[in-house]
């Protein structure tokens, strides 16, 4: 197969805001896609213009988490910082966006972006150094056929994540017809009564690695549980971007290990993060950084999930950090905080319901893992 040089497909683009007509300003995150900026922008009018069709790419790699940040830019114009690279294709007939675009998301192309990188205190991937980057570039007609069965893929993952939003909203308020809406709290139903989590679930933390110690990407049967890992949805399970200790380490944080159905909470950084954790982690070991609630008595995880899920239980949750700037949700006041706690057959009846939802959302997610390996595997195959 024979490799081209990307710099004779594409040109720089400098176009800058100075008119204040656009006012959509993004950022680019590693996961390779446009968000919301991390800084409000003090001189918008020096910001670069990405128009629709154009990509742009943050030249900084240092602390990035050995990727690069880079997209293409679908949505609306936008405004970008004017330390970002932003670039367009000379000729979109003989080289896709999208078709790039798919090159870029290669773990290879990350690697080979850190390798040029360079600098003394930040290290940047130039624009020169992109230009010689090296890709296949079949016929445009074989480009698009690729594009469309990655497209088809990333099509059918986007439909699981709408079904399982939906059945996390159909849960959610199943939560609120039988255990907030309606009731009072002066005159509770015969055996429901207030209480603390500390009184219905044990509360325990996870564990710092051993000092020098570091995760590994070759997997292994002890996989550990980062806040990064953990999702939207109610369930985290096992994937491909797990990271793993060696037996070494293991033998050293193995007390500190989840089993199916803890539910675990970030307490530093992305506070009140809630999952339920699936069988693909059980004894996977947590990260120092979360919390787990096990031992449930009076109520289920199921329960437990609803509420710290909710808007009541992420406002106690909000209530109870402490610390400025690194704020940090401790187990005492994660013990202390108060909740509603049905009799049990109001338990057992919203435990029977919920139960099917998420096996459906579990399979959801499991093929959307399916799914995204798929994609991978495409990816790989660009190369050969």
């Amino acid at each position: 197969m024979v490799y081209q040089r990307l710099g004779d497909y594409i040109r720089p683009v400098d176009v800058r805001n100075r008119d204040l007509k656009i006012n959509l300003s993004q950022g680019i995150c590693n996961a390779k896609y446009f968000q919301n900026p991390k800084q409000v922008a003090d001189n918008p009018e020096t910001h670069k213009v990405v128009r629709t069709g154009q990509f742009a790419y943050n030249r900084a790699t240092t602390r990035n988490g050995e990727k690069i940040s880079i997209a293409l830019r679908e949505g609306p114009d936008c405004t970008v910082s004017s330390a970002y690279q932003v670039f367009e294709i000379v000729d979109e007939n003989q080289l896709d966006p999208k078709y790039l675009m798919m090159w870029f998301k290669r773990p290879e192309f990350d690697r080979l972006a850190i390798f040029y990188s360079h600098g003394s205190a930040h290290e940047f991937f130039e624009w020169d150094a992109m230009c010689e980057v090296r890709l296949p570039i079949p016929s445009i007609a074989r480009q698009r056929e690729i594009v469309e069965e990655y497209e088809t893929l990333s099509r059918r993952i986007r439909l699981n994540e709408q079904m399982i939003a939906r059945l996390e909203e159909t849960a959610q308020a199943l939560y609120r017809k039988m255990f907030v809406d309606g009731i009072d709290k002066e005159n509770l139903p015969e055996g429901w009564r207030r209480g603390t989590l500390g009184e219905v679930a044990n509360i325990k933390g996870g564990k710092r690695l051993p000092k020098g110690s570091e995760l590994q990407c070759e997997k292994n049967s002890h996989p550990y549980i980062k806040v990064a890992d953990m999702c939207n949805s109610k369930y985290v399970i096992l994937n491909r971007e797990f990271q793993y200790v060696g037996d070494d380490v293991q033998s050293q944080i193995r007390q500190y290990i989840v089993n199916e159905g803890d539910v675990i909470i970030s307490i530093v950084g992305t506070i009140g993060s809630t999952n339920v954790v699936d069988i693909t982690l059980d004894n996977a070991n947590l990260t120092e950084n979360c919390v787990k609630l096990v031992d449930f008595r009076s109520v289920s995880n199921h329960y437990l999930y609803s509420f710290l899920t909710s808007k009541e239980g992420q406002l106690a949750i909000e209530q109870n950090v402490v610390g400025g700037v690194q704020g940090k949700l401790p187990i005492y006041n994660i013990e202390k905080m108060e909740l509603l706690i049905p009799n049990e057959k109001a338990i057992k009846d919203f435990d029977n319901i919920i139960v099917t939802l998420d096996n459906d959302m579990i399979l959801k997610q499991k093929e959307n893992e399916k799914l995204t390996e798929l994609q991978s595997l495409l990816l790989a195959r660009m190369g050969k």
